[in-house]
């Protein structure tokens, strides 16, 4: 665990606020895998095709993308609560319209609305946490690795289990836990007492003329579009039911939360990041490439989306870490620039996976996905000399823990 030793003890006596925002942030990442086990559910019931259903996600991470553009700039003039209790109240409010609807077009439209609040909260919480755990740097980590692996894994568990009831219902569950995170950040968490340093608007779009994050940022463009081929299109060729999903993406989740918290940290010990990125790229291009062939068999496709998930995970966490110490910008700017053009490819994968899968068959969307995989590798590898950098320096403890946060909560 990247945590020093000395945290370990201090880490479970928080004041009440590190828990309430903790608590919000398992919720939050609980949103990642949500939505999969109800996708095939909810393109039965409302008479929806695949490539409809898909853009549940991209009008998602659409939104949470570009809205990243702005939440520093919005964050550093109305301070860390108010962005973080604004972005809980917009995912309540759009979490319930989403329960509520009657078509898929609606539903796409709330799930941007929820974007938005996810990135205001996202953008914020990692600070916040950090700034108020008691035990030092260290205790905050554990919390926050705490608070992913329980997300992530719960997330499609919980999705399964309330989907078997009704398609409405992990939107109803997301509005309930929602609404309690909200009410324990309002009445628990003190402001910090400091005034907001303002960011410029323009700040993130100056940061993409960087050679260093403009390569790191195209890189991620094509991962995440193999990133979100496994996660969002995945559910359709499975065949399962929402239970049957939900249990195939939590070990997908618990696969992920494992690497992307204990092994990649202990690769980074021995391998500099580029090197690490050149390695489990290709392999995970080779895992897509695998998927593809063996689509028609459900075992082996389970098998193929958790090793991608044990993949996904040392990614996640070196692509992040490679972010923030690709320039000297805060890393909340840095973040939210590379983070605004990697969620375009997310937003881009799903509904392009389903119209392939259509037009060519299930196995195309996976060798598309490898395809942009190995784009990923090219431009690492052509952009080594610009990423010298990132294999200079080493993260310190905090960097470690945003990189957990922001790499795996998108």
């Amino acid at each position: 665990m990247s945590a020093h030793g000395s945290a370990k003890v201090s880490v479970w006596r928080q004041p009440a606020q590190v828990w309430a925002v903790a608590f919000a942030c398992v919720v939050a990442f609980m949103g990642i895998g949500l939505v999969d086990p109800i996708l095939p559910a909810i393109a039965e019931s409302l008479e929806a095709t695949p490539v409809q259903t898909e853009l549940l996600f991209t009008s998602y991470l659409l939104v949470t993308g570009l809205a990243m553009l702005v939440t520093s700039w919005i964050s550093s003039r109305i301070g860390a609560k108010a962005t973080l209790l604004i972005g809980l109240g917009l995912i309540v409010v759009f979490a319930l319209a989403c329960s509520l609807s009657g078509s898929v077009d609606a539903i796409i439209g709330f799930r941007a609305g929820w974007g938005l609040g996810n990135a205001l909260f996202i953008s914020t919480a990692l600070a916040t946490i950090v700034g108020a755990a008691s035990g030092g740097s260290g205790a905050a980590i554990v919390l926050y690795e705490a608070a992913l692996g329980l997300g992530i894994a719960i997330g499609p568990l919980l999705g399964g289990l309330l989907g078997e009831i009704s398609w409405r219902g992990p939107f109803f569950g997301v509005v309930a836990l929602m609404a309690i995170a909200f009410v324990a950040v309002l009445a628990l968490l003190r402001g910090s007492g400091e005034k907001p340093v303002p960011v410029p608007l323009s700040a993130p779009f100056k940061a993409l003329r960087i050679p260093s994050l403009a390569v790191l940022a195209v890189a991620a463009l094509f991962y995440n579009i193999g990133f979100f081929v496994l996660l969002a299109f995945s559910p359709f060729p499975l065949g399962f039911g929402a239970m049957g999903i939900g249990f195939t993406f939590f070990g997908w989740g618990v696969a992920l939360a494992i690497t992307s918290v204990w092994v990649a940290p202990f690769l980074l010990r021995f391998l500099p990041r580029t090197t690490v990125m050149l390695l489990t790229l290709p392999l995970l291009a080779v895992d897509l490439v695998i998927a593809g062939i063996l689509v028609e068999n459900p075992t082996a496709l389970v098998v193929c989306i958790i090793v991608g998930g044990l993949l996904l995970g040392i990614m996640n966490t070196v692509l992040t870490e490679s972010v923030m110490e690709a320039t000297d910008l805060p890393r909340s700017v840095a973040s939210s620039s590379y983070s605004a053009v990697r969620f375009l490819g997310g937003a881009a994968a799903p509904p392009l996976a389903a119209w392939l899968w259509h037009a060519y068959g299930a196995t195309v969307p996976y060798l598309f996905a490898a395809a942009s995989i190995l784009i990923a590798t090219a431009t690492i590898a052509i952009g080594r000399r610009a990423l010298a950098r990132i294999d200079l320096r080493e993260a310190d403890a905090v960097e470690e823990a945003a990189a957990v946060l922001v790499g795996d909560a998108a």
